[in-house]
């Protein structure tokens, strides 16, 4: 951690961060932007050096930062202790990575295969914005509320006021483990409407 938080500090830091607070996500960018950035561009060093021409770390840490926002805000990661909080954020960050550099070497081979590949298009192609990318974190997390259902907001509500799944399943009935899943397919299906990819994994 670039710097370190207290219980009570990290308690009201996290929900802040469920209940959509941008001042929070961007102290969230200020504690952890540059660990996230460091262990990206030692990954590309050690992936393949030339890698670090064609992908730009700020890119990738903004782009991870406005999922874990998103997806912290609608209720779906268990960070209430600190030290999950880093190693979450780093392996979102390796796991967005490593489907980037495959989706520009997939991109490079079809190019190839149909006559040759123009001087740009590693670029351009590697550094193409998402919608994801392009709309402030507010807004995004907007576009997901209201494309949830009654029910699923209800569970996001339950998540950004701290409940843990056991506690949202006595809530309003089901298993823990059933309304987690029925959570994150509802993230899924909004991702698809809006055609982003804020997935992690």
């Amino acid at each position: 951690m670039s710097e370190s938080l207290e219980a009570a500090d990290y308690s009201n830091f996290i929900e802040r961060i469920r209940s959509g607070d941008d001042q929070a996500a961007e102290e969230l960018v200020r504690l952890h932007e540059t660990e996230i950035r460091l262990m990206i561009r030692a990954w590309l060093r050690m992936r393949d050096p030339r890698l670090r021409r064609v992908f730009d770390s700020m890119d990738i840490c903004q782009s991870v930062l406005a999922s874990f926002f998103v997806r912290a805000a609608i209720g779906e990661f268990d960070i209430d202790e600190p030290s999950r909080l880093v190693p979450l954020l780093v392996g979102m960050a390796r796991n967005k990575l490593a489907e980037k550099v495959r989706h520009h070497q997939r991109r490079r081979r079809d190019v190839r295969r149909v006559g040759g590949e123009a001087p740009d298009s590693r670029i351009a192609d590697a550094n193409d914005e998402s919608p994801s990318e392009i709309v402030s974190r507010k807004e995004l997390l907007e576009m997901f509320r209201v494309r949830l259902t009654d029910e699923e907001r209800e569970i996001a509500a339950l998540r950004a006021q701290g409940f843990d799944w056991d506690a949202v399943a006595a809530s309003i009935g089901g298993t823990a483990e059933a309304r987690r899943k029925q959570l994150s397919r509802a993230l899924m299906r909004v991702e698809q409407q809006l055609g982003i990819d804020l997935s992690i994994s």
